[in-house]
This record gives structure tokens, C-alpha cells and sequence, in this order.
């Protein structure tokens, strides 16, 4: 989700956040990342089959980089993830023609 989310959030809050912002299943099978309005903090919402996953990721110096987009959610390559949760802004390299957006 592109807009910023409350970290106090949990496994509950962020499935139904999925569910009515966003339309989606929390069980489909994607991951749904979510930070807060800092920019420093990222949760994974996950459905492995079994069950859910929440994990939570904190940067102690800089920020996470988000796309924009105007149906306020975006799919990233494995590529993209990789480079945003290492915390480099990866539209600086060349990868931002890469991103789908869907409405």
C-alpha cells in the first residue's frame, strides 16, 4: 500500500485494511507491505497456505522508498523488494519502468 499505515496495526487490522482499502483477498498468496508515515518502518502481511505471517522491518538511518501511485497500491519486482527493503531508492536505478500499477 502506498499510503502510510499505523505500525500499531496488527495480523487483524492489516487484513481488513487489505480487504476494504484495497479489495483484496489477505489470502491470495501476495504480499501486502505497509510503512509508516516516516518512511522507517515496513510490515509484510503474508498468507503461507497455513496461515499468516506479519513481520516487521525498522531502518535505523534512513527511509524507505515508495512509488507513487493513483490507485494507491503497486506491484513490485523481486528486484524492487530486494533494493527496497535493503533501503536504497531504487527509482535511481534505472528500475521504476519496471513497476505495474493496477486498478
Amino acid at each position: 500500500m502506498v499510503a502510510p499505515v499505523d505500525m500499531r496495526r496488527g495480523i487483524d487490522g492489516l487484513s481488513v485494511l487489505v480487504e476494504q482499502a484495497l479489495q483484496r483477498s489477505p489470502c491470495s498468496g501476495s504480499a501486502f507491505v505497509f510503512c509508516n508515515r516516516a518512511g522507517s518502518r515496513i510490515k509484510v502481511l503474508l498468507w503461507d497456505g497455513t496461515g499468516v505471517w506479519l513481520c516487521q522491518r525498522r531502518l535505523h538511518r534512513g527511509r524507505f522508498v515508495w512509488g507513487r501511485s493513483d490507485t494507491g497500491w503497486m506491484e513490485l519486482t523481486s528486484s524492487q523488494w530486494e533494493w527496497l527493503i535493503a533501503g536504497v531508492d531504487w527509482h535511481r536505478l534505472g528500475l521504476q519502468s519496471c513497476v505495474r500499477k493496477y486498478s
